[in-house]
């Protein structure tokens, strides 16, 4: 199974939802994402700021790949601070931050 470090942000609540930086897991077909025991599918462009909804829960997430340049949250400054899993951080503050 594919992996990489994503940014994954949940928008159930409001549009500025805890997010945090970790390592998904992709299915073959690439629609469905595995994040520790959660599973996410993909919304194909029908949700509103979200591109992923827990399967187990229907909430809605965003889901993408982490930005060089920090600026991962569609309102910067705005909502809880971004975590970052502590089994990704070394490699995300080398290979993608720099």
């Amino acid at each position: 199974m594919r992996t990489r470090i994503m940014y994954i942000e949940d928008k159930s609540r409001s549009l500025n939802g805890p997010a945090r930086i970790g390592r998904v897991a992709f299915s073959k077909s690439g629609r469905t994402l595995r994040y520790g025991k959660r599973e996410f599918q993909s919304l194909d462009g029908q949700g509103f700021k979200a591109n992923y909804f827990d399967v187990a829960t229907g909430d809605r997430y965003w889901i993408s790949g982490p930005r060089r340049d920090g600026a991962d949250r569609l309102y910067a400054g705005v909502g809880p601070k971004v975590e970052i899993d502590a089994d990704v951080a070394e490699e995300y503050w080398r290979e993608i931050r720099r």
